[in-house]
């Protein structure tokens, strides 16, 4: 199993690290150790001092796939959960300056928690309009709507499985919203879609 994650698949939160509107899909990837269920909690590593929360819509291949014809993408999945994506962003800092590989600071041990539950697909009215957010401490922090990605599901998974074999229980990240920032020792996340409550994340 891998996780593939999307990066910069929302206008507002490219701008908002003043990063470029990507042409295609970027994307980096995470290892299973990254993983946290069952709302486990995060332990706030001594590595970094700057960790950031990214909430994002997470979808779970369901078959075997490559070279996916984006017609046919939408077979590949059927089901949505939600995830969200740690950063230390003062790694990440110091490797974009150097132009160096974000693994540092994107795929260390428990930096994706994710929802303990998935949604089949066929309960959301319509995919281009499923809405989510993240509370931290009970106030929401970021709101996003999968309407508003740059790259939408099927065109993610087709142009991956250009690179990659995608394999049924893969997870890919889809990308977050405007809003990211930091977490401390202390703090509770809550992941929503809609109004569902899918994820939580407390910060020891």
């Amino acid at each position: 199993m891998k996780i593939i994650c999307i990066g910069r698949n929302y206008i507002d939160h490219a701008k908002e690290l003043n990063n470029p509107v990507p042409e295609n899909p970027v994307f980096f990837l995470k290892p299973d150790t990254a993983l946290v269920r069952k709302n486990r909690p995060f332990y706030y590593p001594d590595f970094s001092e700057d960790i950031h929360y990214e909430c994002e819509l997470v979808v779970k291949i369901n078959k075997l796939g490559k070279n996916i014809h984006k017609k046919f993408a939408h077979t590949y999945y059927n089901e949505i959960g939600i995830g969200i994506d740690f950063t230390a962003r003062d790694l990440q800092s110091k490797a974009k300056a150097k132009g160096l590989p974000w693994e540092i600071a994107k795929a260390f041990d428990a930096s994706a928690p994710l929802s303990m539950e998935f949604i089949k697909k066929d309960e959301f009215h319509d995919l281009n309009n499923i809405s989510f957010h993240l509370d931290k401490n009970g106030e929401t922090v970021q709101e996003g709507n999968s309407g508003d990605m740059i790259f939408d599901f099927d065109e993610i998974i087709s142009y991956l499985s250009i690179f990659f074999t995608l394999k049924t229980g893969d997870l890919i990240f889809t990308g977050t919203p405007a809003g990211v920032g930091p977490v401390k020792v202390g703090d509770e996340l809550e992941g929503y879609v809609g109004d569902r409550l899918m994820l939580k994340c407390d910060v020891k």
